[in-house]
């Protein structure tokens, strides 16, 4: 009897092994049969200098980078199948992706790692931020306002774009990725109403809005890590921060992931269960005691004088650094560019800055004028609490989408590319009532409606959108430069030719005109990587098209300003419109269709299993840049200072409240003498104890703001600002704001630097 219950014992146990086991298998994170794919994530940083550059985007040769509001970053994700496939996607808070800068980055990867990464499973996005410093393009036309080539904006890029894929790819470990989709009905309006609503009516009709309001978003999951990162795309212009604006930042994308890995970050650490970002000062705790006591404390700190410090502090100061287990993988969260051309973040719409009434709704014009248009930020007219509005409504919709996603990526990964000789691409189009038509793209050109601007950046003079006809004065200034052909005419029609930046090539090309198209499948996501800003319509077209190929359900998103840039792609009916988008269709008003129908060969390749042309290979123009951007000759300061004292201390005996600004200046150099990658210029520090000082706020911190400044244009003596707005999270304590820097002297020698402030107390 003992031993048939010995037996009935033995295969109960067994019974309920096997039942365990099974729940451990579906629930457990570090099983390796939960996951499809290797993943991996990497982020660095690519801030580049925070003086004297030519901010990229509007084209305002007055906007010129003098300090930071957070850094910018390059954020790179690769999705392999364990014996096969792999893609790469790197997501830049930059203005676009560069073709230099593409090709560049393509060498390094080669040399590193042989052919796992080329041109044909990597892409390189840019969220479209014009709050960078520019002149790493190496088309003429987009280095006019920079003073041509800036090599430190170029190398910062490129460093960090190898950086971050380095990193993603020392990270792969088996994991899988996940798709969610969700609205957000407050990030995005229509700047150029007039022009949409050109398109069919019936097309429209099946749209309940006139922008996209879709978020599409892949969260990484690390079988043994768990979540390490998330990558989403929604279309909205980075243009929250105005054209006036002279500090660096990622505008309302780069806060949205400053939030998000913030967000992650302290979630995971169980230390606080909300979704405010991340602060040092919560977790470390400062000083405690009454008011009087801590005034007292902080009175026996006063502000250090000037000291020499090795290039390297200022990196092991950083937030961040301090707090990341060095074991565990970084949280990256990416918050990409889409279809974003006619979309502003400014959605309380466009008003006359004269009379406060709304633009003129067809050319977004006052009286007649457009220097007086402006669209208004939710938080107008204040352009830092728009930035950080629009940034917290997409953060916010990413958090839930990250939270919910549930739908699984499965199936291999694929991908293709060509380069395709954009100024002369043969297109067939169907024609009414039967058969087909071959129609041509033209060599590139900008319309008198492109230097208008648009209602997120004005132009100047007296350009106006929607323009089909020019002005003839400015056709006499065209001419002096290039006079287009009666076949460029022709070809661009309806489009005035006010710049025929296809056909000037001196002193080197102006603008590109081969263009790389490429398509990453990862399962059923399907990414569009696109050379430029397609409108909200022709996004619509292009992934519909593309969609039809598929067989089975995909979801299909558009990678904007991907791999190069060549502005704008609008449907052919705005195109007759000519406003600032269609005016800024280079390649004529058969542009999109052109795309259309190779992204359509692109997908059938994938479905057939076919290869496609390499295709004609574009230039590399790096040996032909002109850089007329002087170089720091030295710096200096009054007899009696060093760099880093205190200019303007905190007042003796100081208590600030949360929602104050406390401010200190102190005496500095140039901060082109060293960028500070991965380091900071600016640091808030708490102290813990009686004399140790911990980091709570730097640069990369949106609360913390770096302004640097010169007393006059020609002088080697300058001053940085640093703004702290206490944010309500903030641990009471005592606290002091430190500077880093370098400077640079006569003989070229950099010395880096460091002072601070004298403490003060928040309560």
């Amino acid at each position: 009897m003992e031993f048939f219950q010995a037996v009935i014992q033995r295969r109960r146990a067994i019974a309920w092994f096997w039942v365990l086991l099974l729940v451990f298998v579906h629930n457990g994170k570090q099983t390796i049969s939960v996951s499809n794919y290797l993943v991996g994530l990497g982020s660095y940083d690519i801030t580049g200098p925070a003086a004297d550059v030519n901010m990229m985007g509007y084209a305002n040769s007055d906007q010129t980078a003098s300090g930071i509001h957070f850094r910018l970053r390059s954020r790179a994700f690769i999705v392999a199948e364990p014996q096969g496939n792999r893609v790469v996607f790197v997501n830049l808070d930059a203005c676009m992706g560069s073709q230099l800068v593409t090709l560049k980055v393509l060498e390094r990867l080669k040399a590193r790692y042989g052919n796992l990464y080329t041109e044909k499973n990597v892409a390189i996005s840019g969220i479209h931020t014009h709050a960078g410093p520019g002149g790493y393009l190496q088309y003429v036309v987009y280095i006019v306002t920079s003073l041509g080539f800036v090599r430190q904006s170029f190398d910062a890029l490129v460093d960090g774009i190898e950086q971050s894929i380095i990193l993603a790819h020392d990270n792969l470990h088996s994991g899988s990725v996940y798709v969610n989709k969700g609205e957000i009905l407050d990030a995005g309006v229509n700047r150029s109403p007039s022009a949409y609503l050109n398109n069919p009516s019936a097309e429209r009709a099946k749209y309940k809005y006139d922008v996209d309001k879709e978020m599409t978003l892949l969260k990484f999951v690390d079988d043994q890590w768990g979540p390490v990162g998330s990558f989403n795309w929604f279309a909205t212009h980075g243009t929250s921060m105005s054209r006036t604006n002279e500090l660096i930042s990622g505008d309302n994308k780069g806060t949205a992931a400053r939030l998000m890995e913030d967000w992650f970050d302290q979630k995971s650490s169980g230390r606080i269960a909300n979704i405010n970002p991340r602060r040092v000062s919560n977790i470390v705790q400062g000083p405690q005691g009454n008011h009087h006591e801590l005034l007292e404390l902080a009175a026996s700190f006063k502000s250090t004088s000037g000291k020499p410090v090795t290039k390297y502090l200022s990196i092991a100061r950083r937030v961040r650094n301090s707090l990341r287990s060095a074991d565990r993988p970084r949280f990256v969260s990416a918050f990409c560019q889409s279809n974003c051309g006619d979309v502003s973040p400014n959605t309380l719409g466009a008003f006359c800055t004269d009379t406060g009434l709304p633009c003129d709704f067809n050319h977004s014009t006052c009286g007649g004028k457009n220097e007086l248009c402006y669209g208004r930020g939710p938080g107008y007219p204040d352009e830092f609490e728009s930035t950080r509005i629009i940034g917290e409504n997409q953060f916010k919709k990413a958090a839930d989408l990250f939270n919910t996603a549930s739908e699984k990526l499965n199936g291999k990964i694929d991908f293709r590319h060509t380069y395709l000789d954009f100024t002369q691409l043969e297109v067939t189009l169907p024609k009414q009532g039967g058969g087909s038509e071959t129609v041509k793209t033209c060599p590139a050109a900008m319309g008198f409606g492109f230097a208008a601007g648009t209602t997120d950046g004005p132009g100047a003079f007296d350009f106006k959108q929607g323009d089909s006809t020019g002005n003839p004065f400015w056709k006499l200034v065209r001419n002096v430069l290039k006079t287009p052909s009666q076949e460029q005419k022709d070809c661009q029609q309806p489009k005035p030719i006010l710049l025929d930046t296809g056909e000037m090539k001196q002193p080197y090309d102006w603008a590109a005109s081969i263009l790389p198209v490429q398509m990453l499948k990862i399962g059923q996501m399907v990414i569009l990587s696109v050379p430029g800003e397609f409108t909200t319509m022709a996004g619509r077209r292009l992934r519909d098209a593309v969609s039809a190929v598929f067989k089975e359900k995909v979801h299909v998103v558009i990678a904007g300003l991907t791999n190069t840039y060549s502005q704008y792609i609008t449907t052919y009916e705005e195109y007759e419109m000519q406003r600032y988008e269609g005016a800024s269709t280079l390649y004529g008003p058969h542009t999109l269709s052109a795309y259309i129908q190779e992204f359509t060969k692109l997908a059938t390749a994938i479905v057939t299993g076919k290869p496609v042309e390499a295709g004609p290979q574009p230039p590399d123009l790096l040996n032909k840049q002109i850089s007329l951007l002087p170089g720091v000759v030295v710096d200096s300061t009054p007899l009696g200072v060093k760099f880093g004292d205190v200019k303007t201390d905190i007042a003796k005996d100081s208590t600030f409240k949360k929602g104050d600004t406390v401010t200190v200046v102190f005496w500095s150099a140039c901060p082109r003498n060293d960028l500070m990658t991965e380091g900071t210029f600016a640091l808030v520090e708490l102290l813990q104890g009686q004399d140790t000082w911990v980091p709570a706020f730097d640069d990369d911190d949106i609360c913390l703001r770096f302004k640097w400044s010169r007393p006059s244009k020609l002088s080697a003596q300058s001053h940085a600002t640093i703004e702290w707005r206490i944010p309500q999270s903030t641990a009471s304590g005592v606290y002091r704001v430190t500077h880093f820097g370098a400077s640079k002297n006569l003989f070229g020698s950099i010395s880096h630097f460091t002072g601070s402030s004298s403490a003060f107390v928040v309560k």
